[in-house]
């Protein structure tokens, strides 16, 4: 049986002055905020040793905990959905996610996501290592961003391919439209990433205490003068990896208001970033396999108005 989870916070100077269910959404991705806001309620927050308030604010060196009640099995059920599936069998299933839709449920969010799918494809045989919300979940992608993923139907899959990831042995190529052009056709992109010191919803460049990322790229296109498409391969994976890093050297993707500018094209629902390739050694066989998801109907006509 799961067990609750406690969480301790110091409050940073940069977080003075945030209301008490704003800094705990920010310091806990994938947590909604009226979640957490019902938490508060319930009790399940202490500010320096007292009850709080959601609105309470908070001031540096404040305390804060939070208990997270434990998971039911029941909060996660299976959904029929029409999964495109580019590969299974009895150990792994390769699907081609879509834009919208996320991958695993979170507190506050059980339903629609690409788990309670697979929950009703795979008849619930999926690996438990990761837990009753991310079973089978060995590494995600973002809910804009579209392409290739592996889900693990045991734990020996799931063991193996945490183990390749973990070497970098795994290979992940991403196409994407991103602002303005190169100066070189290639490059790599090697800096470390952490969460931001000043808005802790999102990522960045950290030299003191990020890690290590790395990011391969080439232009396979000049568009327009004002756009490229290029092909970006991981060498880690870190969270927003390419989306942080190619903003850091001045070519934010399309579409990306988190990590550029704040008016995106208009009608483009979050970046313009598609996971094409995914390869691995197989868990069972030991024979490298590489799977494709083709260019999503979007991006294709993305880059016909843009002039790829």
């Amino acid at each position: 049986m799961e067990q609750e989870q406690r969480y301790f916070y110091t409050v940073e100077k940069e977080q003075e002055g945030l209301r008490l269910d704003q800094f705990l959404a920010a310091e806990l991705s994938g947590q909604s905020r009226s979640y957490i806001q019902k938490l508060i309620k319930g009790g399940k927050v202490t500010l320096n040793e007292k009850a709080a308030k959601p609105g309470s604010r908070i001031q540096t060196e404040d305390r804060i905990v939070l208990t997270v009640p434990p998971l039911q099995e029941l909060s996660v059920l299976p959904e029929e959905m029409d999964l495109d599936i580019l590969y299974e069998d009895e150990d792994v299933i390769l699907i081609n996610k879509p834009k919208d839709m996320v991958v695993h449920p979170c507190p506050g969010r059980y339903s629609g996501t690409l788990v309670n799918g697979l929950l009703a494809h795979c008849a619930g045989h999926l690996s438990g290592i990761n837990g009753v919300l991310r079973p089978g979940i060995v590494h995600r992608i973002d809910k804009d961003t579209t392409g290739v993923l592996v889900v693990c139907k045991t734990d020996i899959a799931h063991q193996s391919l945490a183990e390749q990831l973990k070497e970098h042995s795994i290979t992940r190529k991403y196409e994407a439209i991103v602002y303005n052009n190169f100066p070189e056709e290639e490059g790599v992109i090697d800096a470390p990433i952490g969460r931001n010191p000043v808005d802790r919803k999102k990522m960045a460049v950290e030299y003191k205490n990020g890690k290590r990322a790395v990011t391969h790229y080439r232009v396979l296109s000049h568009l327009n003068h004002q756009f490229n498409h290029v092909e970006c391969q991981l060498e880690t994976g870190r969270t927003h990896q390419i989306r942080v890093h190619m903003a850091s050297i001045g070519h934010p993707l399309l579409g990306d208001e988190i990590y550029g500018p704040k008016s995106g094209r208009k009608g483009l629902q979050g970046q313009c970033l598609h996971a094409r390739v995914l390869g691995f050694v197989h868990p069972r066989t030991g024979e490298y396999m590489e799977f494709e998801a083709p260019l999503p109907e979007y991006f294709r006509e993305l880059l016909g108005k843009l002039g790829g």
